[in-house]
């Protein structure tokens, strides 16, 4: 009757699914918003609007200069939804089993606290490679134009700590 059994792995990986879906995609989805936004906070001067941020970048880069940082930002975030939505799960089931039946149900708010707060940490951990290669592409002319480019540079110039 149900499509998997709470708390199996299957249901751990359609959540996770369901994280690289929500947020992978929607995030893609914004890229030309987000690579305006970000240039506006980098140089004010030059891009002093939305609207003349995208007009700006059109009229330099193309309508492709568009979507820079899109490869980073939909393998980023399709990671940090699998484990924002993924670990949000087990660690609901988790920390619920430690504090047992009745107490998982009377503390539930904090349970559910606790576990995506505990979920985000390791969400934010996997999707900040990306979101500083992301960054570069979109906020330093000339740095790269594709992740193919950006990893080995900032490998290059800081190491695995890049």
């Amino acid at each position: 009757e149900y499509s998997c059994e709470y708390g199996s792995l299957k249901f751990y990986a359609l959540c996770g699914v369901g994280g690289v879906l929500s947020c992978g995609l929607t995030h893609t989805a914004v890229v030309p918003l987000d690579l305006v936004k970000c240039r506006m906070q980098v140089d004010p001067q030059k891009y002093k609007s939305i609207f003349n941020g995208f007009s700006v970048t059109v009229k330099e880069d193309g309508v492709r200069g568009l979507a820079k940082g899109w490869a980073p930002t939909f393998i980023g975030y399709s990671m940090q939804g699998l484990c924002k939505f993924g670990f949000y799960e087990v660690f609901k089931i988790l920390y619920g089993n430690m504090l047992g039946e009745e107490n998982a149900y009377l503390w539930r708010t904090s349970l559910y606290l606790a576990a995506s707060a505990s979920a985000e940490f390791f969400a934010d951990i996997a999707l900040a490679p990306m979101e500083a290669a992301k960054v570069r592409i979109q906020t330093q002319p000339g740095y790269a134009n594709t992740l193919r480019q950006a990893v080995p540079k900032m490998f290059g110039e800081e190491g695995i700590w890049a």
